[in-house]
């Protein structure tokens, strides 16, 4: 969980309350959606938090494996 929370602090750096002006975020959003990020609004960017709800949860999941398999936790 501290690996998800790390990497949205890390991402949204200088736009933590508004989490949809990230350069990064919307990008990701453009690469993963389709959808121009010039046009990005907060309405987009919680339908896809709502709507992709599994794949981030999935996405956190590989996160905290990472951040375990650099600290060496798992056998490499």
């Amino acid at each position: 969980m501290f690996e998800g929370i790390r990497f949205f602090w890390n991402a949204t750096r200088g736009n933590r309350l508004r989490p949809w002006r990230s350069e990064y975020l919307r990008w990701r959003l453009e690469t993963f959606t389709g959808k121009s990020s010039k046009k990005v609004t907060a309405r987009d960017f919680v339908a896809l938090v709502l709507n992709e709800k599994r794949q981030i949860v999935k996405f956190l999941r590989w996160l905290a494996e990472m951040h375990e398999y650099s600290q060496g936790g798992i056998n490499r």
